[in-house]
């Protein structure tokens, strides 16, 4: 399993959430404009964080762990995936409390 260690416990990160999108009618992935709006800043922020810090040499990544597919400045795609797994698992758990809570989120008719 080795090069793919990475790619696993993203997969398993997003198994054990998006079961919250049936089961809680949490309609995160059906209004993926917001979905993605909510992402973009993240993936940006953090993405020229990693490659900043990986051009400095404080960065680097475990070449057995990973897939082996890089993008340009050295950002290992693994690593782009998980800026977008984890915040996905995290709305759609946030949104899966705020359901079972019937916490208004300020936008609903």
């Amino acid at each position: 399993m080795g090069h793919f260690a990475y790619l696993a416990v993203l997969a398993g990160c997003l198994l054990a959430a998006i079961w919250l999108e049936p089961v809680f009618r949490v309609n995160v992935l059906r209004r993926w404009r917001r979905l993605l709006l909510t992402l973009l800043p993240v993936v940006v922020v953090f993405v020229a964080w990693d490659l900043a810090a990986i051009a400095a040499g404080h960065w680097s990544f475990d070449p057995d762990q990973i897939t082996g597919i890089m993008l340009p400045g050295g950002l290992p795609v693994d690593e782009l995936l998980f800026f977008i797994v984890v915040p996905v698992c995290a709305v759609l758990g946030f949104e899966a409390v705020r359901a079972v809570l019937r916490w208004r989120a300020g936008d609903e008719a």
